[in-house]
């Protein structure tokens, strides 16, 4: 059992990593602006260890027996929760209104995509080390 719990954590924390980087690539090199998002998060490490942390903590879902032969679709699945949590819960507390549309109307779509990465790539870290071991 402390095998999948770890494999689960490790699996949204390196999640949340790739999705942290990600975020900040898109605004960097400007696709961000391309979109009409102005979401532009400042690469720092209290903002990376909280997205990390929390990217692990939600990746704990990974521990359901659900859809075991379906790495692509579990982790894009499991990913919807922490997409809702942000645009129904953390962007409109910081006053970026519901789903974020302060940012952009295209906020939305940013963030489950961004959020299906953070997923797959949890779910094949969940895959590679436990499910083979």
């Amino acid at each position: 059992m402390i095998r999948k719990v770890s494999g689960a954590f490790t699996g949204g924390a390196i999640g949340g990593l790739v999705d942290s980087i990600n975020i900040t690539i898109l605004g960097k090199i400007g696709i961000s602006d391309l979109l009409g998002v102005s979401m532009k998060p400042e690469f720092t490490a209290p903002w990376l260890y909280q997205r990390m942390v929390w990217g692990g903590i939600w990746m704990l879902l990974l521990l359901l027996p659900l859809w075991k032969n379906r790495t692509i679709l579990r982790g894009c699945l499991f990913s919807l929760l922490p997409s809702a949590m942000m645009l129904f819960m953390v962007l409109p507390n910081m006053g970026k209104g519901l789903l974020g549309l302060g940012f952009g109307t295209l906020t939305p779509m940013v963030v489950i995509g961004l959020n299906f990465i953070y997923g797959i790539v949890a779910a094949y870290w969940y895959k590679a080390t436990v499910e083979t071991a």
